[in-house]
């Protein structure tokens, strides 16, 4: 038995994974990656939310659907392919970057509040009389 035999049928068992992308996939993608792109730009440049906490949610959630635009149309991410491991290790490293975010944003929140020392502004002198010279 050959090497070439022992792997002949090695690609029978990934039928799963064929990708049927076609140039109107990429089409779609590249038009919503527009517009989203685009929606965001308006709205921090025309100042249209003037609330900077609603602004920055607004924002943050057109880049997380953005993400997923990408994820799906261009790296062709689904349940269905490799059997769902490729969306298993997906979710895996969004909740280890979230927690890693999370973790050293709020060390160096903490560390700010409790390393930092008051930037206290030195009282102005007090106007006075000028001083009196004795012979």
């Amino acid at each position: 038995m050959s090497a070439h035999d022992i792997h002949a049928d090695h690609d029978v068992h990934h039928d799963h994974d064929d990708l049927h992308v076609s140039k109107g996939d990429y089409v779609k993608g590249f038009i919503l990656a527009v517009i989203l792109t685009a929606i965001p730009f308006w709205l921090v440049m025309g100042n249209v939310i003037q609330d900077r906490p609603t602004a920055v949610a607004v924002l943050g959630l057109f880049a997380v659907v953005q993400i997923v635009v990408h994820m799906v149309y261009f790296l062709h991410m689904n349940g269905k392919i490799q059997g769902g491991w490729t969306m298993l290790s997906t979710i895996f490293t969004v909740v280890f970057v979230a927690i890693g975010i999370a973790g050293t944003l709020w060390v160096m929140y903490h560390m700010n509040t409790n390393m930092m020392p008051e930037h206290v502004m030195p009282a102005a002198p007090a106007a006075s009389a000028p001083a009196t010279v004795t012979p």
